[in-house]
């Protein structure tokens, strides 16, 4: 065989560059990466791949075993496994955002912030959200980091428990400081001269006021029919 036989020869034997990079890991890295922080089911790895449950069961041990990916928790269906790339965090659609905790509701966090917030909110006998928020952060009352949006929330859910009031500044007596029209709250009980006018039920409906709005369907497990809110609502006597 002259040299140019065995150069050819050897060339045949070598791998194609794109065999290499067509490995089951690499195929299911770069669909997981491509959906991006919400992740991809695994039943819809093989649909989408057309590979066998045990090459997908082992390409994804391979790649988890490599810190490519990871297992997360969808509030919505936590009996499917839930795969992501390593550099993406969850959305708030997957992980059900700041109030879970691994996939389950942190009711102690939530009740720490519901009494922080009714102690501010009598010490002031009226307040914004924003002034919750920092009188919270100015006298590092929580122990973790919240947001302005985080506190509005759960004075949201404390209107619609009847534990407060939300009310619009008047700029008189105990509005003074509040510009007019701004919304704020006060405690259920103890309105008096100054106070502003409470927000009617068409206007504080909880669909618009609820951080899970995008996650709400007919028959899903957020739903009109299961919402305790939605129902004080709907008897409220309109």
């Amino acid at each position: 065989m002259s040299r140019s036989q065995e150069t050819l020869s050897l060339k045949r034997k070598r791998p194609e560059p794109n065999a290499l990079a067509l490995t089951p890991e690499n195929v299911l890295l770069n669909l997981i990466k491509s959906k991006g922080d919400m992740g991809i089911w695994k039943a819809d790895m093989k649909r989408e791949t057309n590979l066998s449950e045990p090459v997908v069961t082992k390409a994804l041990k391979a790649l988890q075993g490599r810190n490519l990916i990871k297992e997360v928790v969808n509030i919505q269906n936590k009996g499917r496994k839930h795969y992501m790339a390593a550099e993406f965090e969850p959305s708030k659609e997957l992980t059900g955002g700041a109030w879970y905790t691994e996939g389950n509701l942190d009711k102690d966090f939530i009740d720490i912030l519901k009494k922080s917030c009714s102690k501010i909110i009598g010490k002031f006998k009226v307040a914004t959200a924003q002034g919750v928020y920092d009188f919270c952060k100015d006298n590092k009352i929580i122990s973790v980091d919240i947001t302005t949006q985080q506190i509005l929330e759960i004075l949201r859910s404390m209107v619609l428990d009847n534990e407060i009031v939300e009310v619009k500044s008047t700029g008189l007596g105990e509005f003074h400081k509040i510009p007019v029209g701004t919304v704020c709250y006060r405690t259920a009980s103890g309105m008096g001269l100054g106070q502003g006018p409470k927000v009617g039920a068409m206007a504080s409906i909880p669909c618009g006021a609820c951080p899970r709005i995008n996650q709400c369907t007919p028959d899903g497990i957020i739903s009109p029919k299961t919402c305790k809110y939605y129902q004080k609502w709907l008897d409220f006597g309109i």
